[in-house]
């Protein structure tokens, strides 16, 4: 069987991060790679079936560190079954997201699944060629960043 978009999404999420699936809620990742925005890893929620996590290039303005772009993206945690797709994206203009809530029912907008899923492959395929790796927690302050204020009330932990 041919891979579709969200396994190659998967697959490249896994080249740049090998042990996505054992993070907790909470564990953060940041990338610096010489002349390129640092890259950030959020796991924000995960149950037993999937994870939500936050991938971003940040950059300084003003004092502060701005997202741009921040992905919201879902890992499937079925086994047999390894496929990622994105949910959301923002930069300093604009906000986007796949999946909406209309009269207690969840609805897609297929325009922007596409989209957003064309832009997370070919996004993941520039961090690599750009050197980031996320494949160790981040110690650049010499201590480990164990929680980015994640909200307690998200799904249930495993």
């Amino acid at each position: 069987m041919t891979p579709d978009i969200y396994d190659k999404i998967y697959s490249r999420l896994l080249e740049l991060c090998p042990d996505l699936r054992e993070l907790k809620r909470g564990d953060y990742r940041k990338s610096e790679s010489n002349g390129f925005m640092d890259l950030h890893l959020n796991v924000l929620t995960k149950t037993q079936t999937e994870m939500r996590v936050s991938l971003s290039h940040e950059y300084t303005q003003g004092g502060d560190q701005v997202p741009d772009p921040d992905m919201e993206i879902r890992v499937y945690l079925i086994p047999d079954w390894a496929k990622a797709e994105a949910l959301t994206y923002q930069d300093s203009r604009t906000y986007t997201q796949v999946y909406y809530e209309e009269e207690g029912r969840q609805m897609v907008k297929p325009n922007a699944k596409t989209s957003l899923n064309q832009f997370l492959l070919q996004w993941l395929k520039n961090i690599k060629a750009q050197g980031h790796s996320l494949k160790a927690p981040y110690v650049g302050d010499g201590a480990m960043h164990e929680d980015r204020g994640i909200d307690e009330r998200w799904e249930r932990e495993i």
